[in-house]
């Protein structure tokens, strides 16, 4: 056992944790979990510093970096370690202010680096296969309710793919949204700022074929949504849709697990980078307010230089 795991939650109770714990439940109103999550990580970090000779009042910068440098040598993913740094920065940000400490030993120690992963992304390929077994779906339908719900999904996936919408802003459309102008969808994003997202030809066909079979159902042609659920007064749900994308998937023969609605939003992103669209045209079609959030594509854009500099460079082959 690593020295950050000896010993158990109340061998490392201090009076100065106590009081913390105490702040956190009468005056934050923490909850149980949290409470017990602050308890497991803080009691083995000063039963760490405890056996360095350490206890709350005497901990140093350089006991908090050799905690985390055990962390990580116990395989402790940097999300974790980032989780229980935060719990000690709380900590001791609580003694000085009470007046126990006179100094915070966490203010020179840096968060362990995150990262960030990159999108999970279908090939171009995967997404018009995808497209080609619902579209497939609709002519192979043997009734009309089946009929509708596969125009349904069908025009969702087109619609999707060809704006990058997030899933709640998709399936949220007002029936008439495209009543004024059919090539461009205006969306209420978040912080309710609005985006216009063009739409192309081959989305706006699936659409009127969708809203077609709506006007043949009674029940459903007086829905305000664009894709209502079973109930004309509610839009269909997330959750619906992640399911049917999910059997769409497997009946494509795509692993359902790699298949979301906001995994074809990073395709979309993507597949449009890949052909060369410039970053702040696609944080505009996202609806990014910080063009930082889109740069988690920007492994696109080196994979294409890098392509573009191997393919046209005159030494690039020597």
């Amino acid at each position: 056992m690593s020295a950050v795991g000896a010993g158990s939650d109340q061998d490392f109770r201090s009076s100065e944790l106590k009081l913390f714990l105490d702040m956190l439940m009468a005056e934050r109103g923490a909850a149980a979990h949290t409470i017990s999550a602050y308890t497991t990580d803080l009691a083995a970090f000063l039963g760490f510093a405890k056996g360095r000779g350490k206890d709350a009042q005497s901990v140093t910068p350089d006991t908090i970096r050799a905690f985390l440098e055990q962390l990580a040598k116990d395989g402790l993913a940097a999300t974790s370690r980032a989780r229980k740094l935060s719990a000690i920065r709380q900590f001791f940000r609580f003694l000085l202010s009470e007046g126990i400490r006179d100094d915070d030993p966490c203010s020179a120690i840096d968060s362990p680096k995150l990262g960030r992963p990159l999108p999970k992304v279908l090939s171009l390929a995967e997404v018009e296969t995808l497209l080609d077994t619902a579209k497939a779906g609709v002519e192979a339908a043997q009734s009309d309710s089946e009929r509708r719900r596969a125009s349904r999904l069908y025009a969702l996936l087109e619609t999707l793919y060809a704006t990058g919408l997030r899933v709640s802003e998709l399936i949220s459309l007002p029936r008439n949204v495209l009543l004024a102008d059919d090539r461009v969808l205006t969306i209420t994003g978040k912080g309710g700022r609005e985006r216009l997202v063009p739409l192309n030809e081959t989305a706006r066909q699936a659409i009127a074929a969708h809203l077609s079979e709506l006007e043949g159902d009674p029940a459903l042609k007086g829905s305000p949504w664009l894709f209502p659920a079973q109930k004309a007064s509610q839009h269909l749900t997330r959750q619906r849709f992640g399911q049917e994308l999910k059997t769409l998937a497997g009946a494509a023969g795509i692993a359902p697990s790699r298949v979301s609605p906001h995994v074809l939003r990073h395709a979309f992103a993507s597949h449009l980078l890949e052909r060369g669209a410039d970053l702040r045209a696609v944080q505009q079609l996202l609806g990014h307010a910080d063009i930082s959030t889109t740069q988690i594509y920007t492994h696109v854009i080196e994979e294409r230089l890098r392509r573009l500099v191997e393919e046209h460079h005159p030494l690039a082959k020597r």
